[in-house]
C-alpha cells in the first residue's frame, strides 16, 4: 500500500534562456523590495539587478563565500531588515541558494539561524512561511532550488546542520542550463557527483515513493551519460541541460525521500575540513553503495533494496538487459571509474586522516541522512567506508 507527502516548489521555469525572465517574475511574485544573495560570476548577479530595477523592484545584494554559516546568514538577515526587503532570490551554487532560503525564513519568522537548526541549534518548528524567494541555481548539483531545507555550518560546534520546513520551499525554482556553461571543470565535476548521489540515496532510502523513484532514476541515467560530458566541454548545453535536470530531480526526491550515509558522512566532514560538499559524497559515494549491499545481503540474499541498486546498475550502464547481480557490481565500478574520471581526489587532501575517523564517525551518526540510509551500518563498516574514501 502506498502512502505518503509529497513536496515541491510553487512554480518551476525551466529551459535555455529563462534567466532573462527573472525580473518579470520577482514583479509578479508582489515584493517591492529584493535582497540578492548570490556567489559565482559577477555579471550574472550584475544582469539580476539590471533585471530587477528594470521590473520595478529594488535591489540589495550580498556575495556568500563558501558554505553558509550561521554567522552568514544572520549577518544577511540583519542587511534585509535594515533594507527594508520583502523578497529574497538566491543565484549561485547551493551554498548561495541555502544561504537565502535560510534569510527568507528568518525574515517570515524572526531570530537567529540557531534557533530553528537540527542536532546543533534550538530546533525550533518554523511557523511562518518564509517571505517569497527565487532561487537560480548556476551550478548542477545540490538542488537546493527544489528542497525544504538549508544546510547551514555552525564551526563553534564543527557541524553542518539544516533549517528544514515545507515553509522555506521557494515560490519559483528558475532553472536555466545556460548559466551553467561557465561554470569551471572541477565545480562541474563535484557538483554533478552530489547531484548522482542525491538521486542514488534517495532511490535506495527507507522513505522511498512511487514519484520519487521516477524522478531519482531518470536523473541517474541523465547524469550517467551527461556528466563525463559537461566535464570535458562545458560549452555542450545537451549535456548542461541533462545534468540541469539531474540536479532538479535529485532535489525533489532528497526532499520527500530522504538521503543516506554518503550525505550522513558530508556534513561532518564539511564543517570540520575544508572540503567541498560534492567531492565529499563523489569519494564515499561508492564505497557507502558496497557497504550497504554488503550489509544488506548479509541479512537477507533478498533484500528489495538488492533489487533497487540493481536497477541503478542498468540505468547507469544504460542496459535493462544485466542480471541483478551483474547490475549491482557493474553500477558500483561505474561510480568509482567515474570518480576516476572526474580527477576526484581523495579526502587526505583536505587534511583528513586514519586518526581522525573515529570523530567522524561519532558526528556522521548523529546526522539526520543517517536514519534514511537503507540499512543501519555498524561501527566497523562506517569506519571501513571513510578509511576507504581517504
Amino acid at each position: 500500500m502506498n502512502r505518503f507527502e509529497f513536496y515541491s516548489p510553487v512554480r518551476i521555469v525551466f529551459g535555455r534562456g529563462q534567466f532573462a525572465r527573472a525580473g518579470e517574475l520577482a514583479a509578479g511574485l508582489g515584493g517591492k523590495s529584493a535582497l540578492a544573495v548570490f556567489n559565482g560570476a559577477q555579471r550574472n548577479a550584475d544582469a539580476l539587478v539590471q533585471q530587477l530595477v528594470a521590473a520595478g523592484t529594488r535591489a540589495s545584494i550580498t556575495r556568500q563565500r563558501g558554505e553558509p554559516t550561521v554567522d552568514e546568514v544572520d549577518r544577511a538577515a540583519d542587511l534585509a531588515r535594515d533594507g527594508g526587503c520583502d523578497m529574497v532570490i538566491g543565484l549561485g551554487g547551493g551554498s548561495a541558494i541555502d544561504a537565502a532560503k535560510a534569510v527568507a525564513g528568518l525574515l517570515g519568522n524572526g531570530g537567529s539561524a540557531l534557533d530553528y537548526m537540527e542536532v546543533v541549534g534550538k530546533g525550533q518548528k518554523i511557523t511562518r512561511p518564509a517571505v517569497p524567494w527565487i532561487a537560480i541555481p548556476t551550478t548542477a548539483g545540490t538542488g537546493a532550488e527544489v528542497t525544504r531545507n538549508a544546510v547551514i555550518g555552525y564551526p563553534a560546534r564543527q557541524f553542518k546542520a539544516s533549517l528544514r520546513s515545507e515553509h522555506l520551499l521557494a515560490r519559483i525554482a528558475l532553472v536555466d542550463p545556460e548559466l551553467g556553461v561557465d561554470v569551471p571543470p572541477e565545480v562541474t565535476a563535484r557538483s554533478g557527483m552530489d547531484a548522482l548521489c542525491q538521486c542514488i540515496e534517495s532511490y535506495t532510502s527507507n522513505s522511498a515513493q512511487a514519484i520519487t523513484d521516477a524522478l531519482a532514476l531518470d536523473g541517474i541515467r541523465r547524469a550517467a551519460r551527461s556528466l563525463r560530458r559537461a566535464f570535458t566541454d562545458g560549452s555542450n548545453l545537451d549535456a548542461r541541460e541533462d545534468m540541469s535536470l539531474a540536479a532538479l530531480f535529485s532535489g525533489i526526491a532528497l526532499a520527500n525521500a530522504g538521503l543516506g550515509a554518503v550525505h550522513g558522512f558530508a556534513a561532518p566532514l564539511g564543517a570540520s575540513f575544508p572540503v567541498p560538499h560534492g567531492t565529499a559524497c563523489a569519494a564515499l559515494l561508492p564505497h557507502v553503495m558496497a557497504a550497504n549491499v554488503a550489509a544488506l545481503r548479509s541479512v537477507d540474499a533478498t533484500h528489495p533494496v538488492l533489487a533497487r541498486y540493481a536497477s541503478i546498475g542498468r540505468a547507469l550502464l544504460d542496459d535493462s538487459s544485466m542480471q541483478d547481480e551483474i547490475a549491482i557490481e557493474a553500477g558500483i565500478q561505474f561510480t568509482r571509474q567515474l570518480c576516476r574520471d572526474l580527477n576526484i581526489p581523495g579526502l587526505r587532501q583536505f587534511g583528513l586522516n586514519e586518526p581522525d575517523v573515529p570523530a567522524v564517525v561519532t558526528l556522521a551518526r548523529q546526522s539526520s541522512s543517517m536514519r534514511y540510509n537503507p540499512i543501519s551500518l555498524s561501527e566497523h563498516a562506517l569506519t571501513s567506508i571513510l578509511e576507504a574514501a581517504i
